[in-house]
């Protein structure tokens, strides 16, 4: 699915998931020699990596990582496996806790789930939408527990309508306070998660399964 060419085909209404005027491209793949020299483990160490970078370059917001190779996750045992995960499937979006998350386009709750595992989404949100009978998801991770009350499946959202919010260190599921994006075409079967992060041999149908969102995220 080339999710540009829909929305400027199908003429869809689209808001920015997050808004911000500026924001600092965030490199946190594995050729970044700087993660090797702190603790990704400490909330101090890798939250103040990531901020003090995104304030030195005075930035609203810290954005990257589709389709980045990473070798962070090994902070995790979530990730690993046979063949450990590390190619990333959804846009980072680094902000302070509590920002605002809208939803990009209309759709509707397809599930949603709070993933108390280390390491893992905390709360999440999948939508569903259709257009021009093409339908695909878009999941939104490391939410804050809030984000999830009064939620039910079937529940509609408009373009630019709140959806909920970033989450704290340790609500989140223990990341610097950020927002995983990802569009997703088939879910597999799967509710309330959908791996962000895959191995490197499945890579290619995996980024083919979960296209660049980046058209919901830039102006």
């Amino acid at each position: 699915m080339d999710l540009k060419s829909l929305v400027e085909k199908s003429n869809i209404e689209v808001h920015q998931v997050v808004k911000f005027d500026d924001y600092l491209p965030l490199d946190l793949s594995k050729n970044n020699t700087l993660l090797s020299d702190i603790d990704l483990n400490s909330e101090t160490d890798f939250t103040d990596f990531v901020f003090n970078q995104i304030n030195k370059a005075g930035k609203q917001v810290g954005i990257g990582g589709y389709a980045e190779e990473r070798s962070l996750y090994s902070r995790s045992d979530l990730f690993e496996g046979e063949e450990a995960r590390t190619i990333h499937l959804g846009i980072d979006i680094w902000a302070i806790a509590g920002t605002q998350v809208f939803a990009p386009l209309d759709g509707k709750v397809h599930s949603f789930a709070n993933r108390k595992i280390h390491g893992d989404y905390g709360p999440v949100i999948i939508l569903e939408h259709e257009f021009d009978n093409v339908s695909f998801h878009t999941l939104f991770g490391h939410l804050s527990s809030s984000s999830l009350e009064g939620l039910q499946v079937g529940k509609e959202f408009v373009a630019g309508e709140v959806l909920g919010s970033m989450g704290e260190y340790n609500e989140n599921f223990h990341w610097p306070p950020h927002l995983h994006f990802q569009v997703i075409q088939d879910m597999q079967g799967a509710k309330g998660d959908y791996p962000g992060v895959a191995i490197a041999s499945q890579g290619t149908y995996s980024l083919n399964n979960c296209p660049d969102p980046s058209i919901l995220i830039f102006k």
